[in-house]
């Protein structure tokens, strides 16, 4: 329920202190708003802290929200270069420690959210629900717990440590365990912090995403100085076509950059790719090496390796939200006006519609899931979408409706974007009708083997949408065929 009536809110609870929960903080504080952040970790972007070693495909200027500028601007803070490529350790040394510190005590270290509900109200009670503040229950490192009571509520967790299965059917494969010692994570300090492990070692890394091609990347480095030193990469799908994007037609130029490396690297023998890989079980030894046993298509496959690094994606944790109603899509678990239009299996151009409040609304009013989280378990998110969202937010829990609606967001007008499901789409209401550009649906398409519905080559065809990001420069979904972008055209039939 987006709050077009609701009066305007004067606390709001944000949970997690990373860059889209910092920037909401921001944003709050500047209309009017306290904001209280509650941060797991003991410092600000403790979760980048963990891959602080890899750098960033945005440059500086998509980087830093607009809130939190004028904020630091007033503490003495030297902006960085605009066009500088940032590692994850100089986002959080030069922008989110200083934008911490300049937020004060308006942020709490060391609690973490174990629930979000209504106050005085389970989700079953509906009799005089709207209007109530919301409780959220702490725990602090000591594990005592309290409760915080706020009017409203931007959830900014994100998704890390909520890693995807290695196993097919979304579930862990036999034997697979997270402290399994075969395990590294999805993104490694291969050069750093962790060489050693990796030094002559035979290392699998699993995921058709960009975190997998850095390690890849890394691993491929890395093997050039220490002999013995084996890559291997699985991935589900039958072309890694999309792993590889777009190249010079990306936006992101260290983006396309990664993918036209690892697409060497993987035809000169460097890195050995093993594509349609579904894994079944995973057999530890005494040695702490592991045989990883699987199908590419008919054939059995075993794989034994020493590390495997699974870099499969995220999911979002909604299990802290059980007590709330929510209006999330079943298969993305993203606001639904948001999810067609961010959906994996038909979406990854990086671009989006431009969104806000009213599109991330849940029908408990003054409740919102922001940043990274908001995407579900789709890989698509900029950290300039994050800042759009909760700068919407925050204009609406202040009673500003029309800055709410106002798309300020700070990236390219592409105009070009892909999307099976939503193909003549130039908003996000309109996405979320869903239909087919020729007459039939979207799903009965899909069912059909038709993609959109106007015969075989339509899915490959740019649509004209008003569309913001920063275009990875291929069109495609799960199915990871690499096109070209001709020039976009005004609808995909005629």
């Amino acid at each position: 329920m987006s709050l077009a009536t609701r009066r305007p809110a004067k606390t709001c609870a944000v949970i997690g202190a990373g860059p889209v929960g910092l920037a909401a903080a921001a944003h709050l504080l500047e209309r009017g708003i306290t904001p209280i952040v509650l941060e797991a970790g003991p410092s600000a972007g403790a979760a980048i802290g963990q891959w602080g070693h890899v750098r960033l495909f945005s440059p500086w200027r998509f980087d830093i929200d607009s809130a939190a500028r004028r904020l630091l601007e007033g503490t003495g803070w030297t902006e960085p270069d605009a066009a500088g490529l940032p590692t994850g350790a100089e986002l959080i040394g030069r922008y989110l420690g200083p934008l911490a510190t300049a937020l004060g005590d308006h942020v709490r270290y060391g609690t973490r959210v174990t629930g979000v509900a209504r106050l005085g109200a389970d989700k079953t009670h509906s009799l005089g629900r709207e209007g109530r503040a919301y409780l959220l229950r702490t725990v602090d490192e000591a594990g005592e717990g309290s409760d915080v009571i706020t009017d409203a509520v931007i959830d900014a967790s994100g998704v890390w440590g909520r890693a995807n299965p290695l196993g097919a059917n979304g579930l862990p494969a036999a034997g697979e365990t997270a402290d399994a010692p075969w395990q590294v994570g999805p993104l490694p300090d291969v050069l750093g912090r962790d060489r050693e492990r990796f030094a002559g070692k035979r290392t699998l890394v699993v995921g058709a995403g960009h975190s997998a091609a850095n390690t890849l990347l890394l691993l491929a480095e890395l093997a050039e100085a220490e002999p013995g030193t084996e890559v291997t990469w699985a991935i589900r799908g039958r072309s890694a076509a999309k792993v590889y994007g777009g190249g010079s037609a990306d936006a992101l130029p260290a983006r396309g950059t990664i993918g036209t490396r690892l697409k060497a690297l993987v035809e000169s023998g460097a890195v050995e790719l093993v594509t349609d890989f579904t894994i079944d079980a995973f057999t530890t030894a005494a040695d702490g090496s592991v045989a990883v046993t699987g199908q590419t298509g008919s054939l059995a496959v075993r794989l034994e390796t020493d590390n495997v690094a699974a870099a499969t994606g995220f999911r979002p944790d909604l299990e802290l939200l059980r007590e709330l109603r929510l209006d999330l899509d079943a298969t993305v678990e993203a606001p639904v006006k948001l999810a067609p239009l961010i959906d994996p299996n038909f979406h990854s151009c990086g671009t989006v519609p431009a969104h806000g409040e009213a599109d991330l609304a849940h029908p408990d009013e003054g409740f919102y899931i922001a940043g990274v989280k908001s995407y579900g378990r789709a890989p698509t998110f900029l950290l300039a979408t994050g800042y759009e969202q909760v700068r919407s937010i925050a204009a609406a829990l202040a009673g500003d409706r029309e800055a709410a609606d106002r798309v300020e967001l700070d990236l390219p007008e592409t105009g070009v974007c892909s999307s099976s499901r939503a193909l003549e789409a130039t908003s996000i209401a309109d996405a979320s009708e869903g239909s087919g550009c020729c007459g039939a649906s979207a799903e009965t398409a899909a069912e059909a083997g038709r993609g959109t519905g106007c015969g075989a080559d339509a899915a490959k065809e740019p649509v004209t949408v008003g569309a913001r990001g920063l275009a990875t420069g291929v069109l495609h979904g799960r199915a990871g065929e690499r096109v070209e972008l001709p020039q976009a055209k005004s609808g995909c039939c005629g």
